[in-house]
């Protein structure tokens, strides 16, 4: 084989390529960013609603009013309770149309749907009743927290993937990087990650052993990954374990950000794990 040290100039491009594709389709396919609609019957006007809302304040439902007299409501109901539904006009604000969904305990959820009446008498329905839009409410994570922590998450995405690229050119850094890759991961996610989930939720881990929250235990797969690769490729002899590793992050990467997630039971007043 070569007997090159690195190839960073093919190695870094295509990792800072491959990772930003990640980063856009994780944000794509996620269940809590916000839900994208199109207003209007002959002139639609996109809009979007949100999924989910961190701090102390209750949710800001806003509509632009694209036609004079327009009217909405949104109805909604903590969820998952029998509480009844509770219908709320939206107030005109000159150009648009404002409400706010009450705030809820991080971890809580509401599920709400809106109704918009033109003057013309035509109404348009964003999800019903038996089809809701949820939203999940979260505690404010300080950005001393939150900053590093998306940082070193995204770094060892990065890094993962120039490992990757580095095994396969066979060259002498992997290694090197491999250790590099598991240390951001360590830090970003085993040390950062557990802060920024009590901040938001108010538990710091609800993966394995306690509970089934997908974010935490894809990461914890990620790091057992790493560790393995790390180790089984410690003398620069096989390079399939850095290989093996870097697919499984980029696996595990790929699985949308709380998908099976933390939710607050109204019931028994605690967060618990929600598996739909």
């Amino acid at each position: 084989g070569t007997n090159m040290k690195q190839n960073f100039k093919v190695s870094i491009p295509m990792a800072i390529i491959i990772t930003m594709i990640a980063v856009i389709y994780q944000r794509a396919t996620g269940p809590t960013y916000p839900k994208k609609i199109k207003l209007g019957i002959e002139d639609q006007v996109k809009v979007k609603l949100p999924r989910s809302h961190g701090g102390t304040t209750g949710a800001p439902v806003e509509l632009p009013k694209i036609k004079e007299g327009m009217k909405a409501t949104v109805t909604y109901k903590r969820y998952p309770t029998n509480d009844s539904w509770t219908t709320v006009e939206l107030k005109d604000e000159g150009n648009r149309l404002v409400t706010n969904l009450p705030n809820q305990p991080p971890a809580g959820k509401l599920t709400y749907y809106i109704s918009v009446t033109f003057p013309d008498g035509k109404v348009q329905n964003f999800n019903s009743k038996e089809d809701p839009i949820y939203i999940r409410y979260k505690g404010e994570v300080p950005t001393a927290i939150l900053a590093p922590h998306v940082f070193f998450m995204f770094l060892s995405m990065l890094l993962s993937v120039v490992a990757l690229f580095e095994a396969i050119f066979k060259t002498k850094s992997y290694h090197m990087i491999g250790m590099a890759t598991l240390g951001c991961l360590v830090v970003g996610g085993l040390v950062l990650g557990p802060m920024v989930q009590k901040y938001a939720f108010g538990v710091f881990w609800a993966g394995f052993p306690f509970d089934w929250d997908l974010t935490d235990n894809k990461l914890l797969i990620g790091v057992i990954a790493w560790t393995l690769g790390v180790f089984l490729s410690r003398n620069n002899e096989k390079k399939w374990p850095t290989i093996m590793a870097a697919c499984v992050l980029f696996a595990v990467y790929l699985i949308p950000h709380s998908m099976v997630g933390s939710e607050y039971n109204y019931e028994k007043g605690q967060v618990e794990t929600d598996v739909d």
